[in-house]
């Protein structure tokens, strides 16, 4: 009988500190993820000085703002390549910054232009072109845009208003001063190029 008492009273000790110790594991496991919640959260607060004045900046994933970087990117480039002035040195600056977000597709076009004397004919007809972006799609799986815009021609004579619609693909590279966005335009191609107003201006 006593025996029996003695094991009785081992395995509820037994039971009790097998049941100590789980409990034990499970609250340092909870305060151990915890605390990497909080270092976690704390990592992504930045704080700014602004005249000794400390402000609050988080951190935030890349991939969240993509979408936007990317559509910011590609307006970035349209409006490179295409708003223009008849100025030989600007015209070839404002193609040097376009080339760094684009691949050969987007010197394969403006060879093309070149050739057919687009840059020639905005000097002669003192042009300026100005393009407004109406919208700009982005199917984020397949990286690949669709851009919608308006290019305006003014020429002494007129003013012509041509719908412009592109597409081509995004690629991801890394960051620098000549694409701070970190995205090269792939297989870009021109979908519609035409006329929508012509406007004759009064030459008197």
């Amino acid at each position: 009988m006593i025996i029996k008492n003695i094991e009785a009273k081992v395995r509820l000790a037994t039971f009790i500190a097998a049941g100590s110790l789980l409990t034990s594991l499970v609250i340092v496991g909870m305060n151990c993820l915890y605390a990497y919640k909080l270092v976690s959260n704390a990592q992504k607060s930045i704080y700014i000085l602004d005249n000794n004045i400390p402000i609050l900046a988080r951190q935030t994933d890349v991939q969240m703002n993509r979408p936007a970087e990317y559509r910011a990117d590609v307006d970035l480039f349209h409006s490179l390549f295409f708003s223009l002035t008849p100025d030989d040195n600007y015209m070839e600056y404002q193609m040097k910054k376009a080339m760094y977000l684009v691949d050969e597709s987007g010197m394969e076009q403006y060879n093309n232009l070149k050739e057919n004397g687009f840059f020639n004919s905005i000097l002669s007809s003192s042009s300026v072109l100005t393009l407004q972006t109406d919208s700009i799609s982005v199917d984020m799986p397949r990286h690949y845009f669709r851009y919608y815009g308006k290019l305006k021609i003014d020429r002494r004579s007129s003013t012509v208003v041509r719908s412009l619609i592109t597409e081509g693909y995004l690629k991801d590279i890394p960051r620098s001063d000549n694409n701070p966005h970190g995205v090269l335009i792939t297989n870009w191609k021109t979908l519609e190029n035409k006329d929508l107003q012509d406007v004759e201006k009064n030459t008197f």
